[in-house]
């Protein structure tokens, strides 16, 4: 059995989050109630005031950190940054992670039963954006009476989130971290997610979104889906180091002939993938990721539409990230420049892609963990001067 990382916060149970009123989104639509299921680790202190909120990415959940069984290792999609001692130390922070409304991780979303049919939502789930997420998110911060996060961090969709929360919640969030994430999509961006929505549709066991009335799944079109993102994920670069043109013994397709171990790798994290995830929140999750753009509502003007937040921003990107790149990047900091907020841009150096922002790089955690000290070290000197 593997052994338990000495630096994880251990054994994690997920909680769940009820909200038992009519909750209406940006769309009009109401949902007469939800639930969210969240995750804490570290402790919240008597202030209250060293509590972090970690916002996932298109793929992720509620499980940022440690392990939920320990016949089960498997470890939190950040592992790497959470913990006692890491960037996101656990010693210091009281840190919350919760699974997106509309998500597929035990939060309200497509697979829940509809209490108007007690079927499931399937197809009849509303659209959600980014904006009813921070809004979920802080009826879920007023359950556990928390009336200000130290900080707000996210990676690529949960970057967008975090600037969000900034923009509509400006007294409520002291810093935010942005990592390899845009204020808006480009248009290849946007077609990238039409190609894999389109891989899920177009499966026959797709059945119009009503496949779990069927007891079908559209595992085909899934994994298509999820081959074409993490096509995106990666760099050239890194998949040549990783890959190159190196042919693996065994033919997984039952085609005949050589295969490639970087299509193996695809097919192994396809198959992977439809056992996790939902094809509806991947619809749902894609098209968030395709509306969001803050600067609609202030006559495309960024930096108008950041000109009430009253955070200090850390924006971090990879050199390699082609599907979120530096450019990206340096349009929230301009924007923030010009809107005269405190922000930071470290660009790293990586091949690793876009995936950059759930590994250990050295520049990159080192980054984040002197910008959240620093946040602490605040706080701290604001409370001594009380």
């Amino acid at each position: 059995m593997t052994q338990p990382d000495k630096a994880s916060v251990g054994l994690v149970q997920p909680e769940v989050f009820s909200h038992n009123k009519s909750f209406e989104l940006c769309s009009g639509e109401k949902l007469p109630s939800f639930e969210i299921v969240y995750e804490t680790y570290g402790r919240l202190n008597d202030k209250k005031d060293n509590a972090i909120l970690i916002c996932h990415a298109l793929s992720g959940d509620h499980h940022a950190a440690g392990y939920h069984s320990e016949l089960d290792l498997k470890p939190g999609w950040w592992e790497n940054c959470i913990g006692p001692n890491k960037p996101i130390d656990t010693n210091k922070f009281f840190v919350v992670s919760s699974n997106n409304l509309g998500g597929c991780g035990g939060s309200t979303g497509p697979t829940s039963t509809n209490p108007k049919t007690q079927k499931p939502y399937g197809s009849d789930f509303p659209a959600v954006l980014v904006k009813d997420w921070v809004n979920s998110q802080k009826l879920l911060a007023e359950e556990l009476e928390i009336s200000r996060w130290l900080a707000v961090i996210g990676g690529s969709l949960g970057g967008m989130q975090a600037m969000q929360w900034a923009i509509d919640y400006p007294e409520q969030v002291g810093h935010a971290v942005v990592i390899a994430s845009a204020a808006k999509l480009t248009a290849q961006n946007i077609a990238f997610n039409e190609l894999a929505r389109e891989a899920i549709t177009s499966d026959p066991n797709f059945r119009s979104g009503d496949y779990l009335e069927s007891n079908t799944q559209p595992n085909k079109g899934l994994m298509l889906a999820r081959m074409i993102g993490h096509v995106t994920y990666l760099s050239d670069d890194g998949m040549d180091t990783r890959f190159g043109r190196d042919i693996t013994s065994t033919d997984s397709t039952g085609a005949g002939g050589a295969k490639f171990e970087v299509e193996n790798y695809l097919h192994h994290q396809g198959h992977s993938f439809t056992r996790r995830f939902d094809a509806n929140t991947y619809i749902l999750m894609t098209k968030a990721l395709d509306y969001f753009d803050p600067a609609k509502e202030t006559n495309n003007n960024l930096s108008e539409a950041f000109i009430n937040a009253k955070s200090k921003f850390l924006v971090i990107s990879f050199s390699s990230d082609w599907r979120f790149p530096v450019a990206r990047s340096k349009e929230i900091t301009d924007a923030l420049i010009q809107a005269d907020k405190d922000v930071s841009h470290i660009i790293v150096e990586t091949d690793k892609g876009h995936d950059s922002f759930l590994l250990p790089i050295d520049r990159y955690t080192k980054a984040m963990s002197a910008f959240l000290n620093q946040a602490y070290i605040s706080k701290t000197k604001e409370f001594t001067a009380l």
